[in-house]
Formats: C-alpha cells, structure tokens, sequence
C-alpha cells in the first residue's frame, strides 16, 4: 500500500473507533465537549505513534484509556481537587473498553441524546451526525443541502443553546424515546446516504457508514419494533446495500442502474427487505411513512427482473404518494427522472426543469445533462455536465461526469 493510501486508512481507523470511543465517554461524563476534547487530545498521539510503532492489536481499548486519562487531565485542569476528580478518576478503571456490544448501544442511546426535542430537528440531525456519527461539518452540510458556513454557525449555536439550557448530555429514559425517534431515524437514514455514495473524496462508498447505520437500525428494530420508520429505514437500506457489489466496475467506474448485472446483487438482501416492506406498509397504512413508501420504490428496481422489465407506473405512483408526505425537490426530482422513463425523455426534462431549489446540488444538473444529451442537445447537456463538475461530489462521480461531457464533444 502506498504510503499516502496507508496514511488515509489509518486516519479512517482512528475516526471510525474514535466516534465509539467518544460515545462511551458522554455517557461516563454527561459532558459532550469534555469528551469531544478528550477524544481529539487521544487522537494525536495515535497518528503519530501508530505509524511509527504499529497499530495497536485492540486500537479502541487504546484510544479508550488515552481517552480517559485525557478527561482526568482535563477536570484536575478546570476543577480543584473535590468529589469531581474523584469521578474522574474513576474513568480509567477499569482500563479495558467497554465490551462491544455496550458500546453499539452507547451509539445509538447516545444518537437519542442529541436528539433533544428542545432542538429543532434538522439541528438534532446535524448535531448527531458530526458529534457521533463522525461526519466532518461539510459533509453534515452537504447531507442537508446546507453550505458549509451556514452548517457551522448552526452547529455552533446548537451548543451554545445546549450550554445555556443546560440541556442535560443523559441517555434519555424509555418513555423519552418515541418523542425523539425522528430526529433518530433521519440522522442514520443520512450517515447510510453519506456511505452509500459519499459527497465528496476520493472513496465513492464509505462501507464502513454503511455497515454501521445497518447495525444502527437493527438495534433500533429491536429497540422499536413496530415503528413503521424504523421497518421502512431498514428495508430501505437492505435493498439498496443489495447492489453494493454490482454498482462499481473493477476500475472503479461507477456503473448506473440501467446496466448493473442484478445476478450480482444480493437476492438475501432483497428478500429480507421486501418483508419489511410489507410489514411497513400494513403498519402505516392510513398514513404512509416516507422511509416506507421509499422502501417501496427500491423494492419495484429490486423485484424487476432486468431495468426493461422496472413498472415505471408504480414507481412514479408511489413518488406521487411520496410527495404527499414529504415534499422536497430532491423527491421531485427522482420523479422528474421516473417520469422521464414512464413518458418519455421530453417529459422527463420538463419535469426535472421544473424542481426548484437544487441549483447547487450536482445531480440536478447531471440528470438535466442525461436527458439532454438523450435528446440530441450536445450542447446543452455539455453545459450541464460543466454546471455539475462545479459542484462538490466524490471523485469517481466527477470522472463518470467528465467522461460523458468528453464523450459528446467529441462525438
């Protein structure tokens, strides 16, 4: 492995136990930035010694205990010698880490905490997703179709509020959790988007997100089984996962829908989402949930036995049903894309120019420059490939957009 490639691993390994490390760490402490400062102050040493003297065979347990004596450092700083150093000392003792499965359920119990109905959702969402879930600030903005600034500066008084309402960092008791379940739901639906097709970098799938929201909304499965957002979320999830092995050739090209080999995805997967479906929808049935209905759309791609064989009708039907419930431009605009396949290209582009609101998002523009270089209009859509090469995505993304932005100037 090249250096460059074995020193973005090892970032990556530290990020990914880092964020269980610090999960652990609020629910010990009850102090959020106690533990965020904590955990970077234990991530140092880790990068500069790691390289040096190796990988330690349990990373975690190491990060853990650098973690723990870092916040005991801390308190003795801020603190006199009282019953609060005394807390902290207990930190580190046992010095082993928690066992797993504790700190899977220090995640998720944890992804609640933020989750505080005194907090508008999108700001528990973002709260989540880059305390807990590990995403930087661009990428939480990127998830919510924020600039990057603005993603800050919301973050910033989100723990100001918290500071000043002194908000406590508790897991919340049983009776607590229905009330912030959406906030819940909507973090890992957005931490499973972000490794599904990552907004930026140079990995177009991030496996280790998309593992951990599964895991994540396993847990909450257990945790609330009859929830229909929790049945849809997580049959959404396995049904798009199924294609994880089909959607990227050996180059690492990304390979669209039309043309992926469905013998390659994982009929498991499938069978197991398509069940939640069902289960989803007779739960919801007088009033559909969108995790749900867009389990269902996923389900119609994943029962079709070849993409000539996809039931357009259904899958925009069930977009109209979307719309009724969650009414976004991004829903517009996958429907804008089924009608194109539904009614014609024509239709389609009528439909993707009229969403509004998505002039900075990429595949607004990359989905105008499909359907206008369907039409013959090369340059029109060369235009639109240059207006969604402006805009942050990952790399194998921009390489697919180039590629066909050269393929019509040149033919």
């Amino acid at each position: 492995m090249a250096p460059a490639d074995a020193h973005a691993a090892l970032v990556r390994l530290v990020r990914d136990e880092g964020r269980r490390v610090l999960a652990t760490l609020v629910r010990l402490t009850g102090d959020l930035q106690l533990a965020e400062d904590a955990v970077q102050d234990a991530t140092v040493p880790a990068l500069e010694t790691w390289p040096r003297d190796g990988v330690p065979p349990e990373p975690r347990a190491w990060l853990t205990l650098t973690a723990r004596r870092r916040v005991i450092d801390l308190v003795r700083r801020e603190t006199a010698r009282d019953g609060k150093e005394a807390h902290a000392m207990a930190l580190v003792e046992p010095p082993v880490p928690d066992p797993p499965e504790v700190v899977r359920d220090d995640l998720l119990r944890l992804v609640f905490t933020c989750c505080h109905p005194a907090l508008a959702v999108d700001t528990q969402v973002a709260l989540a997703l880059r305390t807990l879930c590990g995403l930087t600030t661009a990428e939480v903005g990127r998830a919510l179709l924020v600039p990057e600034a603005t993603m800050g500066k919301r973050l910033t008084r989100a723990k100001q509020k918290i500071a000043r309402a002194g908000i406590p960092y508790r897991v919340p008791a049983d009776h607590e959790l229905p009330d912030r379940l959406r906030g819940v739901v909507a973090t890992v639906y957005l931490l499973f988007n972000e490794g599904y097709s990552a907004t930026a970098g140079d990995d177009p799938l991030r496996p280790a997100l998309v593992d951990e929201a599964v895991r994540l909304t396993r847990l909450l499965r257990e945790l609330m089984p009859d929830e229909p957002s929790v049945l849809g979320l997580l049959a959404l999830k396995l049904l798009l996962d199924s294609r994880r092995d089909a959607r990227y050739d050996a180059a690492g090209h990304p390979v669209l829908l039309a043309d992926q080999d469905r013998d390659r995805w994982r009929r498991d997967l499938v069978g197991e989402g398509v069940v939640l479906v069902g289960e989803g929808l007779r739960r919801s049935r007088t009033d559909p949930d969108p995790y749900v209905v867009q389990a269902a759309i996923a389900a119609c791609h994943a029962l079709a036995p070849a993409y000539a064989d996809t039931d357009w009708t259904a899958v925009v039907s069930w977009y109209d049903v979307l719309l009724r419930v969650q009414d976004t431009p991004v829903v517009r605009l996958n429907r804008a894309v089924a009608i194109g396949e539904r009614d014609g290209t024509a239709a389609g582009l009528a439909e993707v120019d009229a969403v509004g609101g998505l002039e900075h998002y990429p595949l607004w523009h990359a989905a105008r420059a499909e359907l206008l270089a369907r039409l013959g209009r090369a340059a029109d859509a060369g235009c639109a490939f240059t207006s969604a090469l402006a805009l942050p995505q990952n790399a194998a993304q921009r390489a697919h957009l180039t590629r066909r932005r050269n393929a019509l100037a040149g033919g």
